[in-house]
């Protein structure tokens, strides 16, 4: 019995010893994922930049078309270098409609005019009402929005030359 005594505590710390070294040999995903994947979009409305009195609701993505969403900031580093990569995406066919986040109207256009503009139309969202309402964790992000409103796909951080294809791959399989 003493020697059962012994050994428990030791065979104990090395099950505790090898699954801590088993945790560090796993990739570890750094991204929160939104809880909003497979929801229907929800309810908001934002004042639209340029056209007065415009709004952009949960509404204008219910009409059958499949389209991106995408939050940014003109303050955002990656959001710049993601800028090429918009355009091959709208060049592709994407509708964009980008989501500006805590931005002001001056600087939004600055950046537009050093980046170019693939947005459809874009929203203002001062407050970040939006970030909070589809679960983003920063920015930028863009959402895969089916054609009857319901978020299927969230990629995480700037897009790159490399996520062109599975973003317009998402978009079909929205349709």
């Amino acid at each position: 019995m003493r020697r059962l005594i012994f050994w428990i505590p030791l065979v104990i710390l090395s099950f505790l010893g090898g699954m801590w070294a088993y945790s560090l040999s796993e990739p570890k995903d750094e991204f929160v994922r939104s809880a909003m994947v497979g929801e229907k979009l929800p309810q908001f409305e934002l004042p639209l930049y340029g056209e007065a009195g415009g709004t952009l609701t949960q509404q204008d993505f219910t009409d059958g078309k499949p389209r991106l969403v995408n939050l940014f900031g003109s303050w955002c580093p990656p959001c710049r270098a993601e800028a090429p990569f918009l355009d091959k995406l709208k060049e592709a066919g994407a509708e964009i409609h980008g989501i500006a986040l805590r931005d002001k109207p001056e600087d939004l256009q600055k950046f537009l005019d050093d980046f170019g503009n693939p947005f459809a139309r874009i929203a203002d969202d001062r407050d970040g009402q939006m970030q909070l309402l589809l679960g983003s964790t920063g920015v930028p992000e863009t959402y895969v929005i089916s054609g009857d409103g319901v978020i299927t796909h969230q990629h995480i951080g700037d897009i790159r030359e490399e996520h062109v294809p599975m973003l317009l791959q998402k978009l079909k399989d929205a349709e």
